[in-house]
């Protein structure tokens, strides 16, 4: 049975936490096997496409892989963006209530996608057939791809450079980057099983590592450059949003195993933010004991007694956010070959983002906007996401089969919400780029304000434009 199907309603799975699904997805056991379901924790996820996922993962298992996916290397060092530039810095206060809003907001964002992957039993880009038709929803499929290979090449680089530091060496960056590649590729294999362990084993000691860090440092204080400065709180805001938000397009890849929707928002939203918030304000602490410099901010970490074998527990646990963009780019690929198995595309996807981390030294600041301007994307999408699919055509059940009609309506406030974006925060990826924006701004006379979040508006402006054209996209479905 395809994990969505023409007839397949938008609450397919909701009321069934109970349903655990054996190899083929076929069979669920009966109520009160205990045996049954301890025997499915050990299911996999499925080969291909159209076989329904099993339904074994809890609020915890949901918690814990979030809590992992929330702590990152790059966390601790893009703390630098919330403080600010050195000179005019944001007060420690303004700074971790930022980091708390924001993650909160962007996490709740992150929690509405995990809920609709958890009621659809479909992956992320699979869901995208029922907003836009299968042919239409290639487009935004082909973007993750990118950007999911983008980040895991970024993030086996990140994984060399904390190794390097650990071990006090400058070499040997290529055995680091095989050793994280081939870990990162093992996980995508066994995915679910890579889940368990990283509730049972994982998460744990990232919990140890980062209470010794934020007790070690707390210890020595914590200096507050920008007393009393809120000037640039709404912008630190709008960065934390955009980094939550960031994971959208992943959710579902993982909650769509979940035996309940509600375990599936709770769990993403209560881990991924609790360990998010915490990150950020551990990393704080730590470019602050650095004297601002984000490239000197794991000295802090090394300086504290032992530091060197908690940094190293955070090193390792970094190939979770691998792990996640290796195997999320497999499952948006099915999107487009739903025949192949995903053990052959998780491996050959390993395969070559551990070739680019090897020929790649460092990103350079084009590729950054790149991304960026990538991501970006994915905030307007999720704003059409979420309100056709609770106000407009899903509440009817999307159509998530191989010849899902395409929606061209939908591309509409997808597009209106891109601009939006754009207009208030261009990407710097080009310089021609920027001028188009900066150049609109000017015609219209427009001066971004603390208060014009580039998230925020990107979110309710395709949101309305979505509900707006509900009654025409209602009508089109039925048709």
């Amino acid at each position: 049975m395809p994990p969505a199907s023409p007839s397949s309603s938008s609450g397919t799975n909701a009321s069934d936490s109970g349903a655990n699904a054996s190899d083929s997805g076929a069979n669920a056991p009966a109520p009160g096997a205990t045996a049954l379901l301890e025997r499915a924790e050990h299911v996999e996820a499925p080969l291909v496409l159209d076989t329904e996922p099993p339904r074994t993962l809890r609020f915890r298992d949901h918690f814990a892989l979030w809590m992992n996916l929330g702590v990152s290397l790059i966390g601790f060092s893009t703390a630098a963006t919330v403080l600010g530039a050195p000179g005019s810095e944001l007060s420690l206060a303004a700074a971790v209530t930022a980091i708390t809003i924001g993650t909160a907001v962007g996490t709740a964002m992150l929690a509405v996608a995990a809920l609709i992957g958890a009621r659809t039993g479909a992956p992320a880009m699979a869901n995208l057939r029922g907003l836009f038709g299968t042919r239409l929803s290639y487009l935004p499929t082909v973007l993750n791809i990118v950007q999911c290979i983008g980040w895991g090449v970024f993030e086996l680089l990140t994984i060399s450079a904390g190794a390097q530091t650990v071990a006090h060496t400058t070499g040997y960056r290529w055995l680091f980057v095989l050793l994280a590649g081939a870990l990162t590729t093992a996980l995508t294999i066994w995915p679910l099983g890579s889940i368990a362990v990283l509730r049972r084993f994982v998460a744990g000691a990232v919990a140890v590592a980062m209470v010794y860090f934020t007790v070690q440092l707390g210890r020595q204080g914590v200096p507050d450059p920008g007393a009393g400065n809120w000037h640039g709180f709404l912008g630190a805001t709008d960065a934390m949003i955009a980094v939550s938000v960031s994971f959208v397009p992943l959710a579902a890849d993982y909650t769509r195993h979940s035996r309940t929707p509600r375990s599936a928002f709770w769990g993403s939203f209560s881990g991924y933010t609790v360990a998010q918030v915490w990150c950020y304000v551990l990393g704080l602490m730590a470019l602050l004991q650095s004297d601002g410099d984000p490239n000197r901010i794991f000295d802090s970490f090394l300086g504290v007694w032992a530091g060197w074998l908690f940094l190293l527990v955070l090193v390792l646990r970094e190939t979770d956010q691998s792990f996640a963009n290796v195997y999320s780019t497999a499952m948006s690929v099915q999107n487009l070959l739903p025949k192949v198995d995903r053990r052959v595309l998780s491996g050959a996807i390993g395969v070559l983002i551990t070739v680019l981390a090897l020929q790649i030294d460092e990103f350079t600041d084009t590729y950054y906007g790149f991304l960026g301007l990538i991501g970006s994307v994915f905030v307007p999408l999720l704003a059409v996401l979420v309100v056709d699919y609770f106000l407009g055509a899903g509440r009817r059940g999307w159509n998530l089969s191989a010849d899902a009609p395409s929606r061209w309506l939908m591309l509409l406030p997808w597009a209106l919400g891109f601009a939006v974006y754009q207009f208030i925060a261009p990407t710097k990826v080009a310089g021609w780029w920027t001028d188009f924006w900066t150049s609109a701004q000017e015609a219209l006379h427009f001066t971004p304000q603390e208060w014009t979040s580039a998230s925020l508006f990107a979110f309710l402006v395709p949101a309305l434009a979505t509900w707006a054209l509900t009654p025409l996209g209602r009508r089109a479905v039925r048709g």
